[in-house]
């Protein structure tokens, strides 16, 4: 007589679902922990909102039209026409730079196209225009 055969034998089952989560909560903590090690030391510009906005970029160079309608390259405030040489100069030192066009929501749109039409000028390649999501 077997003994064996009277008792259910059970595997034991893996579970997926509460490893999937905590997979997911890993992944959350590390991507906030790396936010908030990004230090922007950028101007305080009031941005237009767009729904779909990224943020992290790679090797970035933010160029700002504030309200005024001044031009600040990096911190540092430049006319309209020496913005193609400065970004010339700024792609031969790295030929894989992404510039950020910052610009506040007051400016009006020819003065910002102005200066994109610069970077372009100016050969760069990968130009981005920075916005917020909408309800923050």
């Amino acid at each position: 007589m077997k003994l064996r055969s009277l008792r259910q034998e059970r595997q034991p089952k893996l579970m997926v679902i509460p490893m999937i989560d905590i997979i997911f909560f890993l992944l959350v903590f590390f991507i906030m922990s790396t936010l908030y090690m990004v230090d922007q030391q950028t101007i305080p510009i009031n941005l237009p909102q767009a729904s779909a906005s990224q943020s992290d970029k790679p090797l970035s160079i933010a160029v700002a039209v504030t309200r005024e309608g001044r031009i600040m390259f990096e911190q540092e405030e430049i006319p309209l026409e020496l913005v193609k040489r400065r970004v010339q100069l700024e792609l031969t030192k790295q030929h894989d730079v992404v510039f950020i066009l910052r610009s506040d929501r007051q400016v009006e749109h020819g003065k910002v196209v102005e200066v994109l039409d610069e970077l372009k000028l100016a050969g760069a390649h990968r130009v981005a225009i920075a916005t917020e999501r909408k309800g923050e």
